[in-house]
């Protein structure tokens, strides 16, 4: 068995890489028999579209995705938006402030950014200079009635999982990862706290997700650890790219599933193409959701990116 999630973010029309990457998760559920979870991820307030919470799962239902649980059919774990889970969120905190793991942080981005010795892109990591810093602006800040972040130290540890596509993975905790964020200055919860505690009360077996997240896996195995609970399986899936070799963007308007739909085209056609990028069919043909599941294999599934071809986007009708 391995009950498995998807999570969209709600921030505009989902493209053809959130459908890929859900088609696979749902794929890796229903093919072990069993049950699937849709589950909202709504932190991120301003950045939420309203309209794009049903919106998104209906995109989801128009390509032949279907789930045991989730927002519009409820089920044991309700509530399934993250915006209305803030209680589990705290009690968890409180677990961990009680054995002492979470530290006040008052370092500005500006700061932040100013110590920072990664490359232009990069995942700062906050380290033992930042711990330095905070530990020197500490108290001047909390007389000014500044609030801190919440952050959960990193151990001089190794974090290491196996994960179904990319086998062993293994990242240094202190110098590739560092302090994890649990809780923002601004009070709203860290992306990697609350997946984390989601997918722990939801009982997740196994999360499917890009593999542009192999980075966010590592820091959410050191919320798993301070916990103190095991980690689901892992499979990170190569990204869908477009004709350039760019990775696709809701803020792009990369080609969307509603603009898709609205041109006429079915979602027997959108399943077929993602069938043959995920290297499940030679060449696109239409393809119910039904079938995807009978001819999907983690044998054949293709281990690079796949950059949209023109002979591809031509069979769209685009």
């Amino acid at each position: 068995m391995s009950r498995g999630r998807y999570a969209p973010s709600p921030t505009g029309d989902l493209h053809l890489g959130n459908a890929r990457t859900a088609l696979v998760a749902w794929w890796r559920s229903r093919g072990a028999g069993s049950s699937f979870v849709m589950r909202v991820e709504d932190l991120d307030e301003p950045r939420t579209v309203p309209a794009a919470v049903p919106g998104n799962l209906d995109e989801l239902r128009w390509l032949g995705i279907d789930w045991d649980e989730g927002p519009d059919v409820g089920g044991a774990h309700a509530p399934y938006r993250q915006s209305q889970r803030h209680a589990l969120y705290e009690r968890a905190l409180a677990e961990l402030a009680d054995r002492e793991a979470v530290f006040e942080c008052y370092l500005s981005r500006r700061e932040l950014r100013e110590l920072s010795s990664a490359p232009h892109g990069a995942t700062p990591v906050y380290g033992e200079q930042e711990r330095r810093r905070n530990r020197l602006v500490r108290e001047r800040k909390r007389a000014q009635g500044k609030r801190p972040a919440l952050r959960l130290q990193a151990e001089e540890t190794e974090l290491r999982f196996h994960d179904a596509l990319h086998g062993e993975v293994v990242f240094e905790a202190a110098s590739e990862v560092g302090d994890v964020v649990l809780r923002r200055a601004d009070g709203a919860w860290a992306y990697q706290f609350a997946v984390v505690v989601d997918d722990l009360e939801m009982g997740i077996e196994e999360v499917v997700r890009g593999d542009d997240l192999l980075h966010s896996t590592a820091a959410q195995l050191l919320v798993y650890r301070a916990l103190r609970r095991e980690p689901p399986a892992f499979m990170h899936v190569p990204l869908l790219l477009d004709e350039s070799g760019e990775r696709l963007a809701k803020r792009r308007g990369s080609l969307t599933l509603s603009a898709l739909r609205s041109s006429g085209v079915t979602a027997a056609k959108v399943v077929g193409l993602l069938a043959a990028t995920l290297g499940f069919l030679e060449r696109p043909e239409p393809l119910e959701a039904a079938e995807f599941l009978s001819i999907a294999s983690l044998d054949q599934l293709r281990r690079e990116p796949h950059a949209l071809t023109p002979e591809e986007l031509r069979w769209l009708g685009l």
